[in-house]
C-alpha cells in the first residue's frame, strides 16, 4: 500500500489548523477546501463573490500544481456558498476554469464560512 504524501506550497495559503493544502495517495490528490485567501498578505481578497471565487481556484490551482496535477484532472469538487443567491455569478467565473469537461460536483450553502469567506472550495484530482 502507498504511502500518503502531504502536499505544500507557498502559491496557495498555508493552513490555518492541523491540516495539509492536500494529501497525495492511490494516484489521488485530495485538496482541503481553499477560501480567497490571498498566499502573499495572508488576508481574504476584497471584492465580490467573482473576485472571490477566482482567489480560490487560483489557489486549488497552486496545490494542484505542487501535488504533480492540475484543474484539468479535477474528478470531484464541493463547493460552499455563504449566500446561494451568489450562485449564478459564482458558476459564471468557476464555469472558466471548469469550460471543458467539468468534474462532478456539489454546492451546498453554510451559515458561515473561516473567516467569514463567501467561498470555499474542496477538490478531488487524479495525477494522471
Amino acid at each position: 500500500m502507498s504511502q500518503k504524501r502531504v502536499v505544500a506550497t507557498e502559491g496557495a495559503p498555508q493552513a490555518i489548523g492541523p491540516y495539509s493544502q492536500a494529501i497525495v495517495h492511490g494516484g489521488l490528490v485530495y485538496c482541503s477546501g481553499q477560501i480567497p485567501l490571498d498566499p502573499a498578505t495572508g488576508r481574504i481578497v476584497e471584492g465580490d463573490i467573482a473576485e472571490q471565487t477566482a482567489r480560490v481556484l487560483e489557489n486549488l490551482k497552486a496545490v494542484l500544481e505542487e501535488a504533480g496535477s492540475s484543474l484539468d484532472r479535477v474528478l470531484k469538487t464541493t463547493v460552499f456558498l455563504k449566500d446561494m443567491s451568489e450562485f449564478s455569478l459564482f458558476n459564471e467565473v468557476y464555469g472558466r476554469y471548469f469550460h471543458v469537461n467539468p468534474p462532478a460536483r456539489a454546492t451546498v450553502e453554510a451559515a458561515r464560512l473561516p473567516r467569514d469567506a463567501r467561498v470555499e472550495i474542496e477538490c478531488i484530482a487524479a495525477l494522471e
